[in-house]
């Protein structure tokens, strides 16, 4: 294979500089390239350091010596014919690296956890214990800092304390000591570990950080998931703890799992298309044949025997919006998509190359079918693969790694981009691949900054101006100090209070305290006036209202930078020979309905594959909890006297189930619907409590012996119901039964896929007669046609009686005009009976002793005896 000299002559131009990079408690001078920020010259640091014991001072020195070893390797394997071609790929190497178009990853023995096949039988407990496991550890590591910081309490109370030792160590003499070692035990510190801490015994804890989990691979069936299968509520109680992947076919999760380790690395697109301008495309190929090259010989160190087998590399395509947008902010899926047909065919034109020298890996033979046969699918040539064979039985286009993303200064796609300036000041700046999006569709990149940013004045501001300030009694002195606080802060909280504005000036002009709140709202002005003034002087979050927007881009602009992101990646995904596992990002509140509905519509969009995660509950949110007094201490409660328990024996006479019968004129109600094109009546007949007691099934289109064995199958039914079978029985046993027709269901407005007719049958009664909503692929809810979520704000009105009730069956009993009524029935209220004094009977002891016209009588044994008096 034969490098051309096209990045080392570049690379010789750059310009280094010598940085002090904090390193542990020390600067550490580091000479970089002059454009890297502190945090990526960093970020190559710690690279270098996993490289060599003792890493360079120069960073260049670390990337040539690892280019060199490369090399090196790749001789001695035969990957590089002659010396002069291993100089060439280590001097390419390394400029592609200082150039900043790719950075390696480092190698990882397993990225994801062992798989679990939710056909298995114990899937469901497999995920409930790895659930309960993340758990653990999350709520572990919080309550060790609450136990850590409770013991330090503790100590520092009798530290705090003057007096003698012993009664500051006494925490019926010590008060504060008191209050800390409760607080301690309330923590979980067992009273021995307070005792040590009391005595001075060191509490200091080592808290390990609690990092992202590898995330748990799920194969689930593509066609059970889709119809909401109930083995996905296990699922989605892992996917409340951790990260989950969920793979519709064994291949794909072979894929996935070897492309994690396997050798990896990322390119970096806005900088080669920077770098090569119209040259592009060729600098791309050479770029991928180098990196390929590269990773196929950072196999060679790996003891891993999936690795070697396999030979799995991966090449990321790192800042893949930012080059996308910036080539076609128009239509950045069609240049995404014909990128990444480069890229797979570049990746394993490469890969088949290097199969020619040095012959394919041992799981070509195994992956070699499906291989070609996703080429011949996709459109392309399969020849060479078909006689060379592949190097690579996965060649993945997908890496997700923050530390690659840090080294190569990329981040995740927004409108705002943060940078380093030439003084080291961090700033805020329009996204150069919207900017340049915004000038090649003839837009104001000035107004969008306008807009994304602020104008940091209230001068003309809406709502909150210098005109109505001064109304208010502000001077030029109070408006240029609120002026120069602008620039500085994100909110009018900080910029109209003290010490912007003098606490005098607050209390004897504006009549207010400095320290009751916000200002704005105590001076009259409305909420929609200060967010006016607040987009107005601070600027937005994105660019999705801007009004001067060029129509082209209107669409580009309003779609949120991880969405853009999410449909790129699903554009180059049919190119991969894994499918993406990038967590998709779930709210930190989804509950596990929420989760399994995000998987079963997964299943239906043919996703190859679907990676949730729920964010983390942000660091402000607190809940309003009610002051509680500490419990006091419950009195022990006299002994009663021992009574003697009478028991009760009950015999249980069975009888023989007999049938209950329907009425003759009976009600019930018809559903027409569709199962896969085939259409199927249910007819529903009721008793007069509403209980369901026959079904009849009608498929008039189909065979006269389907129809029969239909019909006569729900007359069993029905039998079974009038002699008393619950539906749920005859539900649990027919659901996600499989034979066909199955498929969509259209006609009903819960129920939209069904794997045959009696699971869509008995999903239909299952949620019609027992509320079993689970059975049910949309909430009727999510079903309303005027498209709202939640209940309706408005009143109930009145509804015709005849919506509910038939004409017919009343035979004309219910009049047009009747309705019913949407008020409730007010509730009895109890009647209250006067006390009555009682006494003791002497006959009897009852307490039912009471006076009868002048005569005590009791109401117990019916004695009258006479009270002395």
């Amino acid at each position: 294979m034969r490098f051309k000299a096209r990045f080392a002559p570049l690379a010789a131009t750059l310009a280094f500089e010598l940085r002090e990079i904090e390193r542990g408690r020390a600067l550490t001078p580091v000479s970089a390239p002059a454009g890297w920020t502190d945090v990526r010259v960093e970020a190559w640091l710690d690279w270098a350091e996993s490289q060599a014991p003792s890493p360079p001072h120069a960073l260049d020195d670390a990337i040539h010596g690892w280019a060199a070893r490369l090399a090196s390797e790749g001789s001695e394997s035969g990957a590089l014919a002659t010396t002069a071609e291993a100089e060439r790929f280590a001097a390419e190497l390394a400029a592609s690296v200082l150039l900043g178009l790719a950075a390696p990853a480092l190698p990882t023995m397993n990225g994801f956890l062992p798989l679990i096949d939710l056909s298995e039988p114990d899937a469901t407990q497999a995920l409930s214990a790895q659930a309960a496991a993340w758990r653990g550890r999350r709520l572990s590591s919080r309550a060790t800092e609450a136990l850590a910081k409770a013991l330090g309490e503790v100590a520092d109370a009798v530290s705090r304390c003057e007096g003698p030792r012993e009664a500051c160590a006494d925490p019926a003499a010590n008060p504060a000591l008191a209050r800390a070692a409760v607080a301690a035990r309330r923590c979980g510190a067992a009273d021995a570990d307070i005792l040590r801490a009391i005595q001075g015994e060191p509490a200091d804890l080592t808290i390990e950080a609690v990092e992202q989990p590898a995330a748990l691979p799920v194969l689930a069936a593509r066609d059970t998931t889709a119809s909401g299968d109930p083995r996905t509520a296990a699922v989605a109680e892992a996917v409340q703890e951790g990260p989950v992947v969920v793979v519709f076919s064994p291949s794909d999760a072979e894929a996935m799992a070897a492309a994690q380790t396997g050798a990896r690395a990322i390119l970096n697109l806005p900088a080669l298309a920077a770098l090569a301008g119209a040259d592009f495309d060729a600098s791309l190929d050479a770029l991928i044949a180098l990196w390929t090259t590269a990773l196929d010989i950072e196999l060679d160190q790996t003891s891993q025997a999936e690795a070697q087998a396999a030979r799995p590399i991966a090449l990321g395509l790192g800042g893949l919006a930012d080059w996308a947008v910036g080539q076609d902010g128009t239509d950045p899926a069609t240049r995404t998509a014909a990128l990444g047909r480069r890229v797979a065919e570049m990746a394993s034109q490469t890969s088949c190359d290097l199969a020619a020298r040095l012959a394919p890996c041992p799981e070509w033979a195994t992956a070699k079918d499906d291989v070609i046969a996703a080429l011949h699918a996709q459109g392309r040539d399969a020849a060479a693969l078909e006689q060379n064979g592949r190097r690579n039985a996965v060649i993945s286009l997908f890496v997700d790694e923050a530390e690659l993303d840090l080294r190569l200064g990329l981040s995740p796609f927004s409108a705002t981009d943060v940078f380093q300036t030439a003084d080291d000041e961090i700033a805020r700046r329009l996204r150069p691949a919207l900017a340049a999006a915004i000038v090649a569709a003839s837009g104001d990149v000035e107004a969008a900054e306008r807009h994304l940013f602020g104008r940091r004045t209230l001068a003309e501001a809406p709502g909150v101006s210098h005109g109505r300030l001064r109304e208010l009694g502000f001077t030029d002195l109070e408006l240029e100090a609120i002026e120069r606080a602008l620039a500085l802060v994100e909110d009018f909280g900080p910029a109209f209070a003290p010490p912007v504005l003098d606490a005098g000036f607050i209390g004897d002009v504006l009549g207010l305290t400095p320290d009751e709140g916000a200002l704005l709202p105590r001076l009259g002005f409305t909420a929609e006036e200060i967010e006016a003034a607040t987009a107005y002087v601070f600027g937005r979050p994105d660019l999705s209202d801007w009004d001067q927007a060029p129509p082209s881009l209107t669409a580009l602009l309003a779609t949120s930078g991880a969405d853009l992101e999410a449909t790129l990646r699903q554009t180059i995904e049919p190119l991969s020979d894994a499918p993406d596992a990038r967590p998709r990002l779930l709210d930190w509140r989804a509950d596990a309905m929420q989760i399994s509905r995000a998987i079963a519509d997964s299943a239906r969009d043919d996703r190859r594959a679907v990676a949730l995660r729920r964010a983390e509950a942000p660091l402000s949110f607190r809940l309003t909890l009610p002051e509680v007094e500490a419990p006091r201490r419950a009195e022990a409660p006299p002994q009663a006297a021992p009574q003697t328990v009478e028991r009760v024996i009950e015999k249980v006479v069975e009888r023989d189930r007999t049938r209950r019968r329907l009425p003759d004129r009976r009600k019930g109600y018809i559903q027409k619907a569709s199962v896969g094109g085939h259409k199927v009546y249910i007819h529903t007949g009721e008793y007069e409590d509403g209980e369901l007691g026959e079904i009849f099934i009608d498929m008039h289109k189909e065979g006269a012996a389907f129809r029969s064995m239909m019909n006569n199958f729900a007359i069993a039914i029905s039998i079974g119901l009038q002699y008393g079978v619950p539906l749920d029985e005859f539900v649990d046993a027919f659901v996600f039964t499989r034979f066909e027709p199955s498929g969509r269901v259209t006609g009903n407005d819960s129920i939209r896929s069904a794997t045959s007719i009696l699971d869509y049958v008995f999903r239909e009664l299952g949620v019609s007669y027992l509320d079993r909503r689970e059975l049910a692929q949309v909430t009727p809810e999510a079903a309303n046609l005027d498209g709202m979520d939640g209940a309706p704000t408005d009143a109930p009105q009145p509804v015709p009686a005849a919506r509910f009730i038939s004409k017919g069956f009343a035979r004309g009993a219910a009049p047009d005009n009747l309705i019913v009524a949407p008020f409730g029935r007010k509730e009895p209220s109890p009647r209250t009976t006067p006390p009555v004094q009682a006494g003791p009977c002497p006959e009897c002891g009852d307490l039912m002793l009471t006076d009868r016209n002048g005569t005590p009588v009791c109401g117990a044994c019916g004695a009258a005896p006479q009270v002395q008096g």
